[in-house]
């Protein structure tokens, strides 16, 4: 009985507590058709606890032009009492008229905010009218709870979007993985809630309305029936303008030659609108027979439209939002909503680039039907938010604070720290040896380890590991910072995954490998991959004779034959990573084969391998013999060819000429395509081939091109080098 008097009387202090407690005053602030679709569950919700709220409502934005439809007259057919109406739209459709939009905006925001003096603003969404009321509410020191923040999409909305929620005090997300990324954008947890999309509690409810072939048929005509219709809703990419509007003409060819009756709404206010409206006009549309084109449509009929339409086109969010919630398919266009969470009902077609693409996508998803998605609400999220309005108090700071990981301490400036030589790790990979060196930014080598190159891949990439272990130790005793690793292969390299494509047959078991995972997860640095032609034509552009030079070619002259192209002084990788594979350009139909596979390639006349068969050929026949000398040593390289040929044998004369004249006409092939300015010679044949190159630039190359020098390079280390510079290069500004 005692427990019984004290709970009454705690009840009786709670309600006489409650008498006299203010109000919270609410503003919702809405500026086009769309947001007020998911503001006005909201503001049911707060009008219908007046003992509790007090509601102030502001319009702005393109609910008040006509053109848009005046869609503020369904905020007052709705009963919701209008506390002020802002012009806010500077018309032209285009970047300029948006921010200027903006400043109006701000402009005549604070004598209404200072009129009604709101507890709260509601502000939803990412469109640059929100940004302004964000704005303005956070320099008047009133609090803001933004609607859907954390959300990802494509355009300038992203950005919008995120400043918003940079500026807001509270945040209602629509989804586990918003509120993630609000969380990772170190807002505080405490003022995050996870409550869904409101337009959800509406849409869930009233969409399976008896009355919707009634609806249908007041919007498309008494001949249409359920499903046999298109919802056509696709507005402007304002960071791409001129793509997005010609999306939008391929679209409406598309939905043209499809033949389905169709309502299409204009497009938002965004700039791009007025060029997007035109070219509906052009094409005739609003006088088809198969389209209904309108500006507005009441929230509860549209949701019926989507609901039971055969298919909806375009990039609007709704189409990855609400339509979800009935199994409709959706076919998404372009890039403005790239990042939003989706159910099994929408097919992109991110690069919806032809009228074809688009009309198969329809094929393809018109009358189906998808499972029901509630990834964005499950109809409950108007009670969450107004039990989270009742938790805030009103009394807590005002400045809002922010949520940062914990970062590592910084570390003390002392002499040896400042003294360190920032460095990077450079590995060779070749057919014979494997290489790994300590580089310094000027381009010395500190320290260099080289072991055979084992056989299989499990042995290789332990000796990697082994290797580059050993050689971070070295570098703290001789002050040196390792900034990452870089490594030269030969073969086909992707150097945006780090993976090495294709080998050469010099390198077993080297295809489909993934070098730069394992590395850097090894030795906790970041990894560049790319393969050795491209490496000597980088530590060319950063050591050597290409330094300071806008396009020039390297060509290896080794074993092989291979290089790589300095153009606007960004080395060219080409669509699969093959450019530059100047050993395979072909010089003659029925030449001798190559290890390529193919015939006449200048690696199958110039490369050493090629040189020493010729060799070997000669020795064989005894051809190779000179005047001086009584027997060849064994093994028979291209040094012995050249020697020949240096003390006057004819025969090696011979084959040195042919193969000097077709590395010739392969370099004139490189300079009638690239046009560099400078062709520089690498490998241990670069020098021996410089003087018939260039005489055969000279008698061969185009009058324009035959001023083009070509020289030796005198870098003694073109592959480590180069795998140094992709480190030293980006590691310094932290380009990864």
């Amino acid at each position: 009985m005692q427990r019984n008097r004290e709970k009454m009387e705690r009840e009786k202090t709670e309600q006489h507590q409650n008498q006299f407690k203010r109000k919270l005053r609410v503003c919702v602030a809405t500026c086009n058709r769309a947001d007020y679709s998911k503001l006005a569950p909201i503001m049911f919700g707060i009008k219908a606890h007046s003992d509790e709220f007090e509601l102030e409502v502001v319009v702005l934005g393109s609910h008040l032009i006509d053109d848009y439809g005046n869609t503020f007259r369904m905020i007052e057919q709705d009963d919701f009492d209008i506390n002020s109406k802002l012009h806010t739209i500077v018309r032209g459709e285009d970047e300029a008229a948006m921010v200027e939009s903006v400043g109006l905006a701000l402009v005549k925001l604070p004598d209404v905010l200072q009129r009604l003096r709101p507890d709260i603003l509601i502000v939803h969404g990412d469109r640059f009218d929100a940004l302004a009321l964000a704005t303005a509410a956070a320099l008047m020191n009133i609090r803001i709870l933004h609607l859907e923040g954390g959300e990802v999409s494509g355009t300038i909305d992203d950005s919008i979007r995120h400043a918003i929620s940079k500026l807001a005090h509270y945040h209602a997300c629509c989804t586990r993985m918003a509120e993630q990324h609000l969380i990772a954008m170190c807002e505080d947890h405490s003022r995050i809630l996870l409550a869904g999309c409101p337009s959800y509690d509406k849409l869930l409810l009233t969409h399976r309305k008896d009355d919707y072939m009634d609806i249908i048929k007041s919007w498309l005509g008494d001949k249409v029936q359920d499903r046999d219709y298109i919802v056509a809703l696709q507005h402007p990419v304002t960071t791409d303008i001129q793509h997005s509007i010609k999306i939008y003409g391929l679209m409406l060819d598309a939905l043209l030659s499809f033949n389905k009756k169709t309502l299409i709404l204009f497009p938002n206010i965004d700039a791009g609108s007025k060029e997007m409206v035109r070219v509906m006009r052009k094409k005739g549309i609003e006088q088809h027979q198969n389209f209904r084109a309108v500006k507005h449509i009441p929230f509860e009929q549209f949701i019926q439209l989507v609901c039971h339409a055969g298919c909806m086109i375009g990039n609007s969010s709704c189409g990855v939002r609400e339509a979800g919630a009935f199994g409709t398919p959706v076919i998404n266009l372009g890039t403005r909503q790239t990042g939003r969470e989706t159910g099994e009902n929408v097919l992109h077609v991110r690069d919806a680039d032809t009228h074809n693409k688009i009309y198969h996508a329809l094929e393809l998803q018109f009358g189906k039907r998808y499972p029901c998605s509630k990834i964005y609400g499950d109809g409950s999220a108007v009670p969450r938010i107004l039990k989270f309005l009742r938790s805030i108090d009103l009394d807590e700071p005002l400045q809002k604070t922010f949520c940062f990981p914990p970062v590592k301490e910084s570390i003390s400036q002392d002499i040896d720290h400042i003294l360190e030589t920032q460095s990077a790790l450079a590995v060779d990979l070749g057919g014979t040896n494997l290489r790994v060196a300590i580089v310094c930014k000027r381009g010395n080598i500190l320290k260099k380890y080289t072991e055979n190159n084992p056989k299989t891949f499990e042995d290789r990439m332990c000796l990697i590991l082994k290797m580059c272990k050993d050689a971070i130790q070295d570098a703290v005793s001789i002050n040196c910072r390792i900034l990452g690793v870089g490594v030269s292969t030969g073969g086909r390299v992707n150097p945006q995954e780090g993976v090495v494509l294709h080998s050469t047959k010099l390198i077993q078991e080297w295809s489909c490998v993934n070098l730069r995972t394992p590395i850097s997860d090894a030795l906790h640095l970041p990894v560049w991959v790319d393969n050795d032609g491209n490496c000597a034509a980088l530590a060319e552009k950063k050591f050597g004779h290409g330094k300071g030079v806008e396009n020039f070619v390297t060509v290896i002259t080794g074993t092989g034959i291979g290089g790589g192209i300095i153009h606007h002084y960004e080395l060219i990788h080409g669509s699969t990573f093959c450019a530059a594979e100047l050993g395979h350009i072909m010089v003659s139909l029925e030449g001798p084969e190559c290890s390529c596979g193919s015939r006449g390639c200048v690696e199958a006349f110039a490369s050493g391998m090629a040189l020493q068969r010729e060799a070997k050929m000669l020795h064989d026949e005894d051809l190779l013999k000179v005047e001086g000398i009584d027997k060849l040593c064994e093994p028979i390289t291209a040094v012995h060819l050249i020697t020949a040929a240096k003390m006057g044998n004819s025969k090696a004369e011979a084959v040195l000429h042919k193969a000097s004249t077709a590395l010739g006409v392969g370099i004139v092939n490189i300079l009638h395509v690239v046009n560099p300015s400078l062709v520089i010679l690498s490998g241990v044949l670069g020098s021996f081939y410089q003087e018939p190159v260039q005489h055969v630039i000279n008698q061969r190359a185009l009058k324009s091109a035959q001023s083009i020098k070509v020289v030796s390079s005198h870098l003694e280390e073109p592959a480590l080098l180069g795998a140094a510079s992709m480190v030293l290069d980006y590691a310094t500004r932290r380009t990864y």
